[in-house]
C-alpha cells in the first residue's frame, strides 16, 4: 500500500511539475513577443519560380516581425523598384521577398552594402544613449571617436588607472541602429526613431576597423562626439588624458577657452 501511494504522489509531483513548466515556457514566449514590432512587407502572392518576371499581380502585402525582415526584404513603398525584374531563386507563397532574390542592377541596389566607398569598410559597434550625444547622432553626421579604459599605471608600478584617448577623427555614420542615410541612387532610409538605437555602424579603413574592434574588447566605453559637417580640422598629438593630466593642464585648457572659443579678451 504504501509502494502505491508513493508512486501515485510521484506522478502527480512530475505532473505538477510539467505544468509549471509549460506555465512559465509559455509565460517567457509571450513576454518576449509583446514588445516585438510588427511591420508590412512585400511577399509572394503565389508560388514564384526562379527566373519568374515580377509583375504587380504577383504580390501581396503581410504583416511580419520587423526584427525577421529588416533590411532584407522589400517594403510596400520600395515595391516598384522590383517590378519588371526577374527573380534569381523561388520565392513560396506569401514568403516575404528578400532583395538579395531580385535581379537587380548593381548600381541599384539597396541597403548598407552600396553606400559603402571602395576599400572601405562598414563596422557597427555598440554604442547608444549619452554615449552617442544623447542619442542625437544620426547617418552621414561625422563624428570623433573616444575611449576610456582601465589599464595599468606606466607611472605607478601595480596600479590602474583610467584613461581616455581620442581614437579616430572625423569619421563617417553610415547607420544608426537600423536607420540607413538616403543614398543618391535614392536607396530606402529604414525608419527607426531617433535616439532609440543601440548600435552605430561607422565607414572606415580595414585598419581603423581593427583597432576599434581591439578598443571595445578591452571593455572600454566608446564615446562619440558629434563634428559640424563642414569642421575638416584634425587634432595632432591628441594626448591621452588621466588625473594627473588632467591636473596639470586643467587651468591652461580653461584660459584656451576663453580665449579661442569665447573670444572673451585678448590672453
Amino acid at each position: 500500500m504504501k509502494q502505491h501511494v508513493v508512486l501515485v504522489v510521484s506522478i502527480l509531483i512530475g505532473l505538477l511539475a510539467f505544468w509549471m513548466t509549460h506555465r512559465y515556457l509559455r509565460a517567457e514566449r509571450e513576454r518576449l513577443w509583446a514588445g516585438a514590432e510588427k511591420v508590412i512587407a512585400v511577399v509572394a502572392d503565389r508560388d514564384l519560380a526562379a527566373g519568374t518576371v515580377l509583375k504587380l499581380e504577383d504580390l501581396a502585402r503581410k504583416s511580419v516581425f520587423r526584427s525577421s525582415i529588416i533590411g532584407q526584404a522589400v517594403l510596400p513603398e520600395e515595391v516598384d523598384a522590383i517590378i519588371g525584374k526577374r527573380l534569381r531563386f523561388e520565392v513560396q507563397r506569401h514568403q516575404p521577398i528578400p532583395w538579395s532574390y531580385v535581379d537587380i542592377p548593381e548600381g541599384r541596389r539597396f541597403g548598407l552594402a552600396p553606400t559603402i566607398k571602395p576599400g572601405m569598410r562598414a563596422l557597427s559597434l555598440s554604442i547608444g544613449g549619452d554615449a552617442a550625444v544623447s542619442g542625437l547622432v544620426a547617418p552621414n553626421d561625422r563624428v570623433d571617436i573616444l575611449g576610456t579604459f582601465t589599464m595599468p599605471s606606466r607611472r605607478q608600478p601595480g596600479q590602474m588607472e583610467a584613461v581616455t584617448f581620442t581614437l579616430l577623427q572625423d569619421v563617417s555614420v553610415l547607420a544608426t541602429g537600423q536607420r540607413l542615410a538616403r543614398t543618391e541612387m535614392g536607396a530606402p532610409v529604414l525608419q527607426e526613431a531617433r535616439g532609440s538605437y543601440s548600435t552605430v555602424t561607422f565607414e572606415v579603413t580595414p585598419r581603423e576597423a581593427e583597432l576599434l574592434v581591439f578598443a571595445q574588447h578591452m571593455r572600454g566605453q566608446l564615446t562619440l562626439t558629434l563634428r559640424n559637417p563642414d569642421d575638416l580640422g584634425f587634432e595632432r598629438d591628441v594626448p591621452e588624458v588621466n588625473f594627473e593630466y588632467l591636473e596639470r593642464v586643467l587651468p591652461d585648457i580653461n584660459l584656451r577657452r576663453q580665449r579661442d572659443v569665447r573670444h572673451k579678451r585678448e590672453l
